[in-house]
């Protein structure tokens, strides 16, 4: 028989931490949450396709990709029916408790790893304790091995009070290519919430601090370019073709010089290009990608417009044609101050917390917030909350650690929260 998780919660994430899996790609990853579940015991159970609408998902990755991920995780024996009902890469899993006629409360957790090889340094705790990324490719390196954590112990912890109401917990895949945030927002499961809670680990808040609610997380997209133009050869006739590279070149001066806006903060980025074949033939292909934030959802869409346009008419200009996909986005939304102040209380009364935040400034992005979006629309309240945790380098790097510390604080400030909700507050 198991212990409770609140018993064993370094054990449970340090298990997490060495399978990291990406986006779409977390077979391995679901199949534990799935068994931890059913462990705890819950009213209903989703996984996949049962969860939300495969159609709404963003981001999905290549075929290529999806089987590798698959075939690893039937290596590593995850049930055959289970695995089946995930094919295609429609992971994550939903969780409900059914506990009466009380308030339906969300709380929204995330599952998927980063692309970013963990360090084998030895002043690394995970490789110091032996529990470092065993794939050599994928790390947790935002701490979503500490999300899930949570939210397991949390839906334990409800699972074991009084709580009268609905509990829905969202184990949300994809978080990190913004992917796996609409389907579930536009599920059944977000339906009619009264409260979501979503969380957050570190973000350069110190174990012992608690920020109740987020404000102005920056609304963003993803971009895949393609641009086509002619092959030629570079010494004997160059005017014969229609150089791909050159029309990307010139692409990329005209998206940084999209005009700031008067209405608020904008950024845009292109983080990665590739093309060409050798240095005498006029490039025929390139790829890109590229991002689009804005301080609200009407400013990423006019970045996002800009940024499109501009690829498409530098393209033309060099005889060349560009392609540019809409990958994944997420809105903005704020955290409700009402909410915010209900984990503000319980925070202030929570072994481990010496430092309460009302309310700060998120400066990133995070597709939490079409979950948020959602229950605001219809009525209720949602807040982000971050649970401060010491690292020693910043999140997305090799050397990201989480301070274990945080966990029992995270558990305690999620379940407080949850309850109080119940018992009518705000």
């Amino acid at each position: 028989m198991h212990e409770p998780i609140r018993e064993r919660l370094p054990e449970l994430r340090r298990e997490l931490h060495r399978y990291p899996e990406p986006g779409w790609c977390e077979f391995h990853t679901t199949a534990r949450l799935v068994e931890e579940i059913e462990r705890i015991g819950v009213d209903e159970l989703a996984v996949g396709p049962d969860a939300y609408d495969p159609a709404d998902r963003m981001a999905v990755p290549s075929d290529d990709r999806l089987e590798e991920w698959y075939d690893r995780a039937r290596d590593r024996n995850v049930d055959p029916a289970l695995l089946d009902k995930m094919a295609g890469g429609n992971t994550g899993v939903v969780a409900v408790l059914d506990r009466g006629d009380g308030p339906a409360v969300g709380l929204r957790v995330d599952i998927d790893g980063l692309f970013i090889k963990e360090s084998e340094d030895r002043e690394h705790l995970p490789a110091q304790e032996g529990f470092n990324s065993e794939t050599g490719e994928t790390m947790h390196a935002c701490g979503h091995d500490a999300h899930m954590t949570w939210g397991l112990a949390t839906l334990e912890a409800i699972k074991e009070s009084d709580f009268d109401g609905r509990l829905v917990v969202f184990f949300q895949p994809a978080e990190e290519v913004s992917g796996g945030g609409h389907p579930m927002a536009e599920s059944d499961y977000a339906a009619d919430l009264d409260y979501l809670f979503a969380v957050h680990v570190g973000l350069d808040h110190p174990t012992g601090e608690v920020v109740a609610g987020i404000e102005r997380p920056l609304a963003m997209c993803h971009l895949d370019v393609d641009i086509r133009g002619t092959s030629a050869h570079a010494g004997k006739a160059p005017e014969e073709g229609n150089n791909a590279i050159q029309a990307l070149g010139t692409a990329i001066e005209n998206v940084y010089g999209i005009p700031r806006h008067s209405a608020g903060m904008t950024r845009v980025n292109v983080g990665r290009v590739e093309g060409g074949t050798a240095s005498n033939i006029v490039a025929e292909q390139v790829t890109a990608v590229a991002e689009a934030r804005g301080e609200t959802t009407a400013l990423m869409e006019y970045v996002k417009s800009e940024v499109v346009h501009r690829f498409e008419t530098a393209s033309e200009m060099h005889g060349c044609r560009a392609e540019v996909d809409v990958v994944s986005e997420s809105p903005r939304a704020d955290s409700d101050p009402e909410l915010a102040a209900v984990v503000e209380h319980v925070a202030r009364d929570t072994d481990g917390v010496d430092s309460v935040v009302s309310l700060a400034d998120f400066g990133a992005s995070e597709d939490a917030t079409f979950l948020m979006e959602r229950v605001q629309e219809e009525g209720g309240l949602a807040t982000y909350l971050v649970v401060g945790t010491d690292h020693p380098t910043s999140h997305h790097t090799p050397t990201f650690d989480v301070d274990e510390r945080s966990l029992p604080i995270g558990v305690e400030v999620l379940t407080g929260a949850i309850l109080a909700v119940e018992e009518g507050e705000p």
